[in-house]
């Protein structure tokens, strides 16, 4: 069993205004992000699934052609090993889940 008091684990900036705590069990990685207003992140996959949660604010996810906007209360899944990119609407806070967790991210 774990214990993790959020507020102590360090924020990192992994690219600009994408600012995250990472928290790994034995099979999965949650990212609480804090992400700033109109800040974008680039066109990527990886070898695991994604779930994100939308905690608050607006933001907008693109899968191919398509785009979805999320809001508070929103979850969407972006499945293993499809590309997609984004950006801030506004200031958001959300928690991603990653399976299996990233190795990356520990």
């Amino acid at each position: 069993m774990q214990y993790i008091k959020l507020n102590e684990v360090d924020e990192k900036e992994l690219i600009p205004g994408y600012h995250v705590k990472f928290v790994n069990s034995d099979s999965m990685t949650f990212a609480h992000w804090r992400i700033e207003q109109s800040a974008e992140f680039p066109e990527h996959s990886h070898p695991n699934e994604q779930v994100i949660n939308m905690l608050e604010g607006d933001f907008i996810i693109r899968i191919g052609n398509e785009e979805y906007k999320l809001s508070k209360d929103d979850v969407f899944i972006i499945p293993a090993g499809i590309p997609h990119s984004g950006k801030a609407i506004t200031e958001c806070r959300t928690i991603d889940v990653f399976y299996p967790k990233r190795a990356e991210y520990q």
